[in-house]
């Protein structure tokens, strides 16, 4: 038997251990997401509680891409595997691109609760991280390509040995998103004409642009002034030779063309933001591919649509399950809603909140409580043990900075009378039996430099000219390009103390919010902080009614996005929540607490260091 001669040999043979554990443990989950170890079983058509005959249409559900942590436009693997089992556990089956064609082509019936499952983008990532969940509810999904990105050999997108591979696997079909991502006709904030770009160079340059661009089909390539600077032959030959170069990359790659296809981006109900463009697009649509996915921002085809203009409802990377649940419920005709039932998370948790409207889950994990609201509405749930007078309240208000989340104190049930204190577009302000008294901007509150308008319209044309230099084609053109750069940098332009406006960003609807808030109502007496700074402190409020605790999450018109046409819907996200009397004994908490808290700091561990295995190795 092996001995240890010092305490020294006895750590080190344990430090081994433990990293050996740790290496075991990380190549079992890189074996388990590499390899599949089971078959995609299609849905039983003879099944008459799957397909009854009658007809429901079918949802569509595009990601654009899958992490295993949220990014701006990727969702997590988490929110991916929640979602997805909600609908399975909802009873929706996915479908196969040639169950569509049958559908419409020639009359064979779907499933009643028929769902058709797009990955956008071809990310090689997307396919590794959602694999497993697609095994684990037996779902099957169309990946969607580039086909420029074959000839790129760029390692983050699938090549055409990994579609053939996926699509052997049966959970996966394919189909295309284009030739390429490339936007024309691209303007600035400051209406400042920029022309043409690649995605690379649009991605660097994005953040000095508003919404003013068309995607490479769209429209004719136009000047400054609008004017086409092309001819009608011109464009269309321009048009019709990024679908000739898209069929020669797939024919050489995969030796098919694929069936489905995503037009970008158009959403207008035609192919093209022009009657001309379109006509060409549609042709060319028609000549090439069995179905289109036109638009995006509702979920549900029926059989009165064409199959060249489907839609498609893309999850943003920020939505809980019932922000998905509750835009699905509203395409669906009435007979259909009550089919969506909303997703409630811990029940313990559950039994402490009366839901009112809208949708509430309780994630115990997170420490969260998330209140989604109806569709251009609001969600409304009520704290149901009884709140003596004086009552202190914290919480993290963690939805998006764009929204109204709120918290009534001693209010009745129709929000008439009582206190409120409401977090909306990132302006607190404080309400009395529901009249405003006081409000403050977070953007000032924050003391956030100020920079003028002409200072940010300089900073932004030497942006745009550092990103043209980066993906220059030349080392001449590349250096003109810096040039200018450090030419535009160095303009004076007057500042916000020599008397010129104000430049306020605008906020976007992913933006994330992330508020500390604490509220203590004693004695007629309210005092708020917003990130452990008094906003008010012992603002007299008068004498209130009796009333109780509701938490109210509100969509705020704020609803367009390039990418989700009419995102009507808000999740008000109350984290770490905790209710006082003013003695500190806890009459609510969601936090977590000893034994669990421990785990969970361990859970969080060991992800951290999978990311970081990850990223580095």
């Amino acid at each position: 038997m092996y001995r240890f001669e010092t305490p020294k040999d006895k750590r080190k043979f344990i430090s081994s251990i433990l990293q050996l554990i740790v290496i075991i443990a990380l190549l079992l989950l890189v074996v388990r997401q590499l390899f599949t170890f089971v078959k995609y079983e299609p849905y039983d058509a003879k099944d008459t509680n799957i397909v009854s005959g009658e007809d429901h249409g079918f949802i569509a559900i595009s990601y654009f891409g899958v992490d295993r942590e949220s990014t701006t436009s990727r969702i997590s693997v988490d929110k991916l595997d929640e979602q997805l089992q909600a609908l399975s556990n909802l009873g929706y089956v996915t479908i196969s691109q040639k169950d569509i064609e049958d559908y419409y082509k020639l009359g064979t019936p779907l499933p009643d609760k028929a769902l058709f499952l797009m990955y956008e983008d071809g990310r090689h990532d997307t396919a590794v991280y959602s694999q497993k969940i697609m095994e684990k509810y037996n779902y099957k999904a169309t990946m969607f390509t580039y086909a420029d990105k074959f000839t790129e050999k760029d390692t983050y997108f699938l090549m055409p040995q990994d579609l053939l591979e996926l699509e052997k696997t049966g959970f996966w079909e394919i189909g295309s998103n284009g030739y390429r991502l490339s936007y024309i006709n691209v303007f600035d904030r400051y209406k400042r004409y920029i022309g043409e770009l690649e995605s690379t160079e649009y991605s660097a340059m994005a953040q000095y642009f508003g919404r003013d661009y068309d995607h490479y089909l769209m429209d004719y390539i136009r000047d400054a002034n609008g004017i086409p600077m092309e001819t009608h032959e011109q464009m269309k030959n321009r048009v019709l030779g990024e679908y000739a170069l898209m069929k020669e990359e797939y024919q050489q790659g995969l030796s098919k063309v694929p069936s489905a296809y995503v037009l970008l981006h158009s959403n207008t109900g035609k192919f093209g933001e022009n009657d001309k463009v379109s006509a060409v697009n549609e042709a060319a649509i028609a000549d090439t591919f069995a179905m289109n996915f036109n638009r995006e921002g509702y979920s549900l085809n029926v059989k009165d649509c064409s199959i060249y203009d489907l839609t498609r409802l893309e999850p943003q990377a920020n939505w809980y399950t019932n922000h998905l649940l509750m835009r699905i419920r509203d395409d669906l005709p009435e007979k259909d809603k009550d089919n969506i039932v909303f997703v409630e998370g811990d029940a313990e948790e559950r039994k402490h909140w009366e839901l009112v409207k809208g949708a509430v889950e309780c994630r115990k994990d997170d420490e969260q409580l998330v209140l989604t609201s109806l569709p251009q509405d609001t969600g409304l749930c009520r704290l149901v043990e009884n709140l003596p007078d004086d009552v202190v309240f914290r919480a993290s208000l963690k939805g998006n900075k764009l929204g109204s989340q709120s918290v009534f104190f001693r209010a009745d049930g129709s929000l008439q009378s009582g206190v409120e204190v409401r977090l909306m577009n990132n302006v607190i302000s404080l309400h009395r039996n529901g009249e405003l008294l006081e409000e403050v901007d977070l953007y000032e509150f924050d003391g956030i430099p100020k920079i003028s308008v002409e200072e940010d319209k300089r900073d932004s044309l030497s942006g745009e000219y550092a990103a043209l230099s980066r993906y220059a084609v030349s080392h001449t053109e590349a250096v003109e390009y810096s040039k200018m750069a450090k030419e535009a940098a160095a303009i004076e332009v007057p500042s916000v103390e020599e008397g010129a406006e104000e430049y306020r960003p605008v906020m976007q609807i992913n933006e994330l919010g992330n508020r500390k808030l604490e509220v203590n109502l004693r004695a007629g007496k309210i005092t708020v902080k917003i990130d452990d700074k008094p906003v008010w402190e012992e603002y007299d409020i008068g004498e209130t009614k009796n009333g109780g605790l509701f938490l109210q999450s509100a969509w705020t018109e704020y609803g367009y996005s390039q990418r989700n046409i009419a995102d009507d819907v808000y999740d008000a996200v109350f984290e770490e929540m905790e209710i006082t009397d003013s003695q500190g004994t806890v009459i609510y908490t969601n936090r977590l607490k000893g034994v669990q808290k421990g785990l969970d700091f361990v859970t969080d561990l060991f992800n951290n260091l999978v990311n970081w295995f990850i990223r580095n190795v």
